[in-house]
């Protein structure tokens, strides 16, 4: 089982010493990777107009727009990480009290990113962190398979990488807590 430690901003943090301050650099690469990036502003499953890795806001909280000009990859990464450290105070939170390793900390705010916070704070993944049970909430994980109304655990349902980012994310949450 991986180290676990309290998240900054919490109370428990402050008296613990060790903390985890945000996503790592591992972890924002990998919601990248996840993501993929696309210069030019494009309409995701949903249909929202979406930029670079997954972005739906520019970093100055203006929505993208389909006559947005195209974005560089570096200024992609920087929308990214703009978007996990306005995320990071309320997302973290909802983890207060909450011992968790780094892995699980960016795996749960990878999935905070692709499905919103408001799909975090009613998840079962946080209603069984709060209660200690860091097994099950790997397991609820795999509840959220479903993307505009249809199941992406079905290759013809033309979502099927939203399903293999939740499996991956069980097995890091899995390997983390054994």
């Amino acid at each position: 089982m991986k180290t676990k430690y309290y998240v900054i901003g919490t109370l428990a943090a402050a008296i613990g010493g060790f903390f985890i301050s945000g996503v790592s650099g591992p972890g924002v690469a990998y919601t990248g990777s996840k993501e993929g990036f696309r210069p030019v502003p494009y309409k995701d499953i949903g249909g929202v107009p979406t930029v670079a890795f997954g972005n739906t806001v520019h970093p100055d909280g203006r929505k993208v727009k389909m006559t947005d000009p195209p974005v560089s990859k570096k200024q992609g990464l920087e929308y990214l990480k703009a978007h996990y450290a306005k995320d990071a105070p309320v997302f973290n939170k909802s983890l207060q009290g909450i011992k968790l390793s780094q892995d699980e900390y960016d795996l749960y705010a990878d999935f905070s990113y692709q499905f919103g916070q408001g799909n975090w704070s009613k998840s079962q993944m946080l209603k069984n962190l709060k209660t200690g049970q860091y097994t099950q909430a790997c397991k609820s994980l795999m509840k959220y398979k479903y993307a505009a109304g249809r199941d992406c655990s079905i290759r013809s349902s033309n979502c099927y990488g939203v399903y293999l980012r939740q499996v991956e994310r069980y097995d890091k949450c899995m390997g983390a807590n054994s």
